[in-house]
């Protein structure tokens, strides 16, 4: 990574101790099962150890067309006493119906909509403010223990956005939206 961008880190690290990493998207219109999509995102979380937070929930007026809902779900994760995960989900459906199927000659609740899911991820840097709130001590050694981590800064951004990509291709998986590979699939050492 170039000078510029560790400099932007090290702003950052001073203003708002976070490092936003790229939007992921998925997009889907059709049947599915918004429970078993909830409990696959939540069995996820579980299994790498991160906590959930329902953050906000809407639910507008039905129209013809059916209903629309906004959620956002926020999931974390502290690494280490100085660094944290975050992702931000913010899901966006509408045109929501629930429909009854008969999957091979059991009756199950479906629903068919348009779905729009956004997944925010972002790095905290003394997430419990150790040094951000001591004096000018405090402050010149969280800038001494950040330039340290420098080296470890870029894995600990492609451990995160790795993770990501995982949940965007379960999400495609549970969809059927993907292809049979997963080119990111063993990245992190992991099944």
């Amino acid at each position: 990574m170039n000078d510029a961008y560790w400099k932007k880190v090290e702003k950052e690290l001073g203003d708002k101790k976070k490092a936003g990493m790229p939007r992921i998207t998925v997009r889907y219109e059709g049947l599915f099962d918004f429970d078993g999509l909830y409990a696959a995102i939540i069995d996820w979380t579980k299994n790498y150890g991160y906590q959930w937070h329902e953050q906000d929930y809407k639910h507008k007026v039905p129209s013809p067309k059916g209903a629309e809902q906004e959620f956002k779900w926020l999931i974390t994760k502290r690494i280490t006493e100085f660094v944290s995960y975050e992702i931000l989900f913010t899901v966006h459906v509408w045109d929501l119906v629930e429909v009854e199927v008969d999957v091979n000659g059991k009756k199950k609740a479906l629903s068919n909509a348009h779905l729009y899911i956004w997944m925010d991820g972002k790095i905290h840097y003394d997430w419990q403010n150790k040094f951000s709130k001591g004096g000018k001590l405090g402050q010149w050694l969280g800038r001494m223990y950040f330039k340290a981590l420098k080296a470890q800064i870029d894995s600990y951004q492609d451990q995160l956005l790795y993770r990501m990509w995982n949940l965007q291709a379960i999400m495609k998986e549970y969809f059927d939206l993907q292809t049979k590979k997963f080119s990111y699939k063993g990245y992190l050492g992991e099944n």
